[in-house]
C-alpha cells in the first residue's frame, strides 16, 4: 500500500506522524533542489515511449540543447521522455536531475542522472519540479504529464509562482486540447484570453529551447539582482 493510500484509508489517525513524514519529505526534496547551481528547465512527457521513437529523439535533442546552454534539466527521473531528456542533457554537458516517485509498480530511475531523489508523495515532488524551474517543456504524455501541465498553469494563473514559459511540443498531439481551451472554455467565460497566452505550441526544438532561454534572459535584464520565483504553494 502506498503512503498516500494509507493516509486516506486511515482517516484522522495518526495525524502527527503523517504530517511529520510529509514535512521531512519536503525538507529532503528542498535539499536536493539546493544542489542545482544554474538555471533549470523541467521537461515532462510519457514514460511509455521507446528509444526508437520520434518523441524520444525530440526530448533527447531538447535536453542536449539545454545542456549545451549550461542549463539544468529536471525530469521525473524515469524512462521514456524523462530518460531521453536527462540523457541529452548529460550529452550536452548540463546538469541532469531526476525527481522520481514511489509507485505500486515501481518506476525505475533512468541511468542519466547527476542528482536524483525518490518521493513518496506527488505533491512534494511537484513542488520540487516548480521550485528551481525557469520554464516547462511538455512532450506528449498521459495523465501524469497533464497533471504536471495543469498544475503549472494554475500556479501561474493564480499568481502563486512567477510567470514562466510553458511550451507544448508536438502540435498534432496538443492542438485538440488547445482548440477545446480556446473554444469551449473561453466561450463559456471559464478562462480569459490571457490564460491562453500562457501556452506556446511548437514543433521546432530550436524554438522550444530558444523561447525558454529568451524568457529567462529577459527576466534577468529586467531584474539583474535575481530571477528568483516566489515559492510554490
Amino acid at each position: 500500500m502506498t503512503d498516500d493510500r494509507r493516509i486516506l484509508d486511515e482517516g484522522t489517525s495518526p495525524i502527527d506522524a503523517s504530517v511529520a513524514k510529509i514535512a521531512e519529505e519536503f525538507r529532503a526534496g528542498f535539499e536536493k533542489v539546493a544542489l542545482i547551481d544554474r538555471p533549470a528547465v523541467a521537461l515532462f512527457g510519457s514514460a511509455r515511449i521507446h528509444e526508437d521513437s520520434k518523441e524520444y529523439a525530440d526530448a533527447r535533442a531538447a535536453g542536449r540543447r539545454f545542456g549545451e546552454a549550461g542549463w539544468c534539466v529536471v525530469t521525473g527521473g524515469g524512462p521514456g521522455v524523462m530518460e531521453a531528456a536527462n540523457r541529452g542533457c548529460q550529452e550536452g554537458g548540463g546538469l541532469s536531475v531526476g525527481f522520481n516517485i514511489e509507485l505500486p509498480h515501481e518506476q525505475r530511475s533512468n541511468g542519466y542522472l547527476d542528482i536524483s531523489h525518490t518521493f513518496d508523495h506527488f505533491y512534494a515532488r511537484k513542488v520540487c519540479f516548480v521550485r528551481p524551474s525557469e520554464g516547462f517543456v511538455i512532450f506528449p504524455g498521459g495523465f501524469g504529464t497533464l497533471d504536471e501541465l495543469y498544475e503549472a498553469l494554475t500556479l501561474i494563473q493564480t499568481g502563486k509562482i512567477h510567470h514562466f514559459p510553458v511550451v507544448l511540443f508536438d502540435s498534432s498531439f496538443w492542438e485538440p486540447m488547445i482548440e477545446f481551451i480556446s473554444g469551449e472554455e473561453l466561450a463559456r467565460g471559464m478562462i480569459s484570453r490571457d490564460d491562453i497566452e500562457l501556452l506556446r505550441l511548437t514543433d521546432d526544438i530550436g524554438d522550444a529551447v530558444g523561447h525558454v532561454l529568451e524568457c529567462y534572459e529577459r527576466r534577468c535584464a529586467e531584474d539583474p539582482a535575481s530571477p528568483e520565483k516566489a515559492d510554490a504553494e
